[in-house]
């Protein structure tokens, strides 16, 4: 049961971590164009053109 004493903190402040990361990304506009990445995974691109001469 002394474990908790240092589980229980750990959990929260692994929480409030990823809730300010999470936060941040938010702020910094990481969820603003997710159809442009999804639209860019699969396009089809022009393969390079190879010079063989």
């Amino acid at each position: 049961m002394e474990v908790l004493v240092i589980l229980v903190p750990l959990a929260i402040m692994l929480g409030v971590a990823g809730l300010a990361a999470f936060l941040w990304s938010l702020k910094n506009g990481q969820y603003e164009d997710l159809d442009g990445a999804a639209w860019r995974a699969i396009a089809d691109d022009e393969p390079a053109e190879s010079s063989n001469s």
